[in-house]
């Protein structure tokens, strides 16, 4: 079955156009152009993967993509028209897994969603394996459901957050450097200034650790990367 794409976008012709493409590449879309009718869409028709409008008048963008984050797994990506590195940042770590710049170049963005929802399925496919939880101080790390569980809360995981902290955890004590977590998490190769694994690394300490300015779990290795360390913190 085709994947359900949901495209909130309030510019009717940017909406249409983007529609008839993804249409032509054989998804499922569906159009909303704020908020109120994303929600009603979601509620009988939930989408996997969301193309969402930062500047919606409205519930903007980063508001929604909070919204959704602490709800759903749901695959989101940013479209914004904004030349401010600080929204890209914000939408990322409100939980956001990709974001494009319009004018965006169609194929670049139809490689993106391919990319991601490939994860996503990989993810929902996955077969319990001996390791498919791994514990490591208060936390349990759910691979089947994407999640961490504590006995105080459970955290969701988006699909970059899921596949960088399985990449760590799988190999405990090994130094990734940030261009081969760019390749990870579905970024391809990193371009000058791209701040995204910082900024994913910085949302995966928020849910983790007790203190996420000096954790004990995610260390970052200076000048080479980041590093899971299993016995912190015990």
């Amino acid at each position: 079955m085709a994947a359900h794409i949901l495209i909130v976008e309030d510019d009717r012709v940017t909406r249409m156009r983007l529609a008839g493409y993804l249409r032509g590449l054989g998804y499922r879309v569906t159009e909303a152009e704020d908020a109120e009718t994303m929600e009603d869409v979601i509620d009988f028709d939930p989408p996997e993967l969301l193309l969402l409008d930062i500047g919606l008048e409205g519930k903007d963008g980063l508001a929604i993509t909070r919204e959704q984050r602490a709800k759903s797994r749901v695959g989101i990506i940013l479209l914004t028209s904004r030349d401010e590195q600080v929204d890209r940042i914000v939408g990322l770590e409100m939980g956001a897994d990709d974001y494009v710049t319009k004018p965006f170049d169609r194929r670049e963005l139809a490689a993106r969603i391919k990319n991601l929802l490939s994860r996503i399925a990989d993810i929902g496919r996955s077969a319990p394996m001996p390791d498919a939880v791994e514990n490591f101080g208060p936390w349990h790390f759910d691979r089947i459901r994407r999640r961490l569980v504590s006995a105080a809360r459970t955290e969701t995981l988006s699909a970059q957050e899921f596949d960088l902290l399985d990449a760590l955890t799988r190999n405990p004590g090994i130094t990734f450097g940030r261009a081969r977590l760019s390749e990870i998490v579905g970024r391809g190769e990193l371009r000058p200034g791209d701040r995204t694994i910082d900024v994913l690394v910085g949302r995966l300490r928020k849910k983790i650790e007790a203190d996420p300015s000096n954790p004990d779990w995610i260390l970052t290795r200076a000048g080479q990367g980041y590093c899971f360390a299993p016995s912190s913190g015990n």
